[in-house]
């Protein structure tokens, strides 16, 4: 049953819309967190080590921020994966590629695969440089993330990396809060409007929202 249902175009489309929502709901906590390296070093390394103690005494050191990156893991791929079979099938379902169409297409919509692809080398890039400290710039200082973040954001291919990742991030969201919609069954003619305007609101606050620290260090708010 599993199987046929994840064969099927609708199948993989309330896949893609699922995993897209989780993902959704991360950035909005994620980015919430990230706005607190605003209020000091201080704050900042705190928040970064309360994540790693959530849940205690119940769940172990880890435990809980392990669980939310092995949900977030598996989102990523289910999303990816769907995403590329049915863009597949659409490839393979279209007509002649010499049969000249005018694209109706929303610019959003033509570059989500695109974007898809730019945000996934940009999640192995982040990973890299303030989880790992692999390819950080400078000496990476483990249990000081305040001051990894401004090495980063103190280079120009880091903000450049960062903040044409986060474009691309409020285009996918721009079209892909209301695909998800409408693929579970939340949209209509009379809640289209409302689902667009959420969708245009969400990926603008967003976007703003993780763009705003590169552009604190970059001017010397965080420092």
């Amino acid at each position: 049953m599993a199987r046929t249902v994840w064969d099927s175009t609708v199948g993989k489309k309330t896949v893609m819309a699922v995993s897209g929502l989780i993902m959704l709901l991360y950035l909005v906590v994620h980015m919430i967190g990230n706005l607190k390296i605003f209020f000091g070093a201080g704050e900042f390394n705190h928040y970064a080590h309360w994540l790693r103690t959530v849940g205690e005494p119940f769940m172990h050191y880890e435990w809980t921020l392990w669980l939310v990156r092995v949900v977030l893991v598996v989102a990523v791929v289910a999303h990816a994966t769907s995403a590329y079979q049915l863009s597949r099938r659409d490839i393979k379902a279209r007509p002649s590629k010499y049969v000249h169409k005018k694209p109706r297409a929303s610019y959003a919509t033509r570059t989500m695969r695109w974007g898809g692809i730019i945000l996934g080398l940009f999640i192995v890039w982040h990973i890299l440089d303030l989880t790992t400290g692999t390819v950080h710039s400078g000496g990476f200082q483990e249990g000081r993330p305040y001051q990894n973040v401004v090495d980063t954001f103190s280079t120009w291919y880091g903000n450049v990396i960062y903040i044409v990742a986060m474009l691309a991030l409020g285009l996918h969201i721009r079209h892909g809060f209301w695909s998800a919609a409408q693929t579970l069954g939340a949209g209509s003619r009379t809640r289209d409007r409302a689902l667009k305007t959420c969708a245009n609101v969400l990926a603008l606050l967003l976007t703003a929202g993780f763009v705003v620290v590169p552009v604190g260090v970059m001017t010397g708010v965080v420092s």
